[in-house]
């Protein structure tokens, strides 16, 4: 045991002097969160409120519905461009000329003097912050119609609550932390994995490749120590490395939130009470066994590369099998099942999003802590395995 801490101690200092690493290891995953959710509500907030201030070029064709027009022209948030044919509109919009036009059937006037629906084509380019164009103008639409249903109700001498033939009152049982769980679990588990395979991946490089290239591997084999220590060793330095990067993402995320002005107080405290201690213990008793099998994997493919560079191409590939996994998990509608529990990192994607809902069921933890564990303890033998090779060691 003294032999694995000395070599642990030893590789751990060395990974610590490497910047690359470092800057992979916590740099990254500590500043990201909170630039990333600044850059994204600063852009967001600026995107909307330029929308929303926007003076919108509209086009009204046909002459029956002269009130409406009547009423856009009292408007000061839009100006009328006048004398635009109906076949024109969709080009000028789609070329931005125009936010967005109306064109009135033929017989619309007819239609509401008659009490029938008066068709009106509503035109609008739906992209980005259109979107709230869209809602803008939609929203003048909807205060015509209003008006034009109360003065047929006041001609029929009806009250408008007679057209209400069920009250319906909608109840979410949801609490408020499993909403706010399944909103935002479905990405946060997704980033822990990456973290944890990127923190893990530099240093797994360095112990194997690394060494190999700068020819301190031999020296180290040449000492009168157990090669399974050795790799025991290695083995810990890159599980920790992984962890650590997983762990300071969430540091990361947690100051992203604490920060962030533009979301709600109560949205705020009930994220804040989501990430609690017990939350955060759980996800890391996940993503432990995982880091194990990352670190085998990585660590078996580092010592059977020639040179640094040859890990890192053998090594790329391998991010689309941990990001794919990942990314399923945040596709709505992908539950976790006894199967999906079964299948790695998938499991801990899914798993994190129920831990963070609050509804994860012991069977399916427990299955998925099988899962992992089982991986993991495979990893462990198949790169002891490796490592015992001459012909891996000293591959030319």
């Amino acid at each position: 045991m003294r032999t694995v801490i000395t070599v642990f101690r030893k590789e751990l200092v060395d990974t610590l002097r490497d910047r690359r690493t470092i800057v992979f290891m916590i740099v990254i995953p500590l500043l990201l969160f909170p630039t990333l959710f600044r850059v994204m509500f600063t852009v967001q907030r600026n995107q909307a409120e330029k929308a929303q201030a926007k003076n919108l070029r509209v086009v009204c064709v046909d002459g029956t519905a002269g009130r409406f027009v009547r009423m856009l022209e009292k408007r000061d948030d839009l100006t009328l461009v006048p004398n635009v044919p109906a076949d024109s509109v969709s080009a000028l919009i789609g070329a931005d000329s125009l936010d967005g036009a109306f064109v009135f059937s033929a017989t619309f006037a007819d239609d509401v003097a008659e009490m029938k629906p008066a068709r009106v084509d509503f035109y609008y380019k739906s992209a980005d912050d259109s979107q709230i164009i869209r809602d803008r103008l939609r929203a003048i639409v909807d205060d015509f119609e209003e008006q034009l249903l109360d003065e047929r109700f006041q001609r029929l001498e009806f009250d408008r609550s007679i057209v209400d033939a069920v009250d319906l009152k909608s109840h979410n049982v949801a609490s408020m932390e499993e909403q706010v769980g399944r909103t935002v679990g479905g990405m946060l588990p997704y980033m822990f994995i990456l973290f944890c395979f990127i923190g893990a991946m530099y240093p797994a490089i360095d112990l194997g490749a690394g060494e190999k290239e700068r020819g301190t591997m031999e020296t180290l084999l040449t000492a009168p120590v157990n090669r399974f220590h050795i790799l025991l060793g290695k083995f810990g330095v890159v599980v920790l490395s992984g962890l650590l990067s997983a762990t300071v993402s969430m540091v990361g995320l947690f100051v992203a939130f604490k920060q962030s002005k533009e979301i709600p107080p109560e949205f705020l405290a009930v994220i804040v009470k989501i990430l609690g201690w017990d939350t955060i213990v759980l996800v890391l008793s996940l993503l432990i066994p995982l880091t194990i099998f990352f670190a085998g994997v990585l660590l078996s493919v580092s010592l059977a590369a020639r040179s640094f560079k040859e890990a890192q191409s053998m090594i790329s590939p391998l991010n689309i099998a941990v990001i794919l996994p990942a990314a399923i998990g945040m596709i709505p509608g992908v539950n976790m099942t006894y199967a999906t529990a079964l299948i790695p990192i998938l499991n801990v994607s899914l798993a994190t999003k129920e831990i963070i809902a609050g509804t994860i069921r012991t069977p399916h933890l427990v299955l998925v802590y099988v899962s992992l564990i089982t991986l993991a303890i495979v990893s462990l033998w198949g790169s002891a395995w490796w490592f015992r090779r001459e012909s891996t060691i000293f591959r030319s």
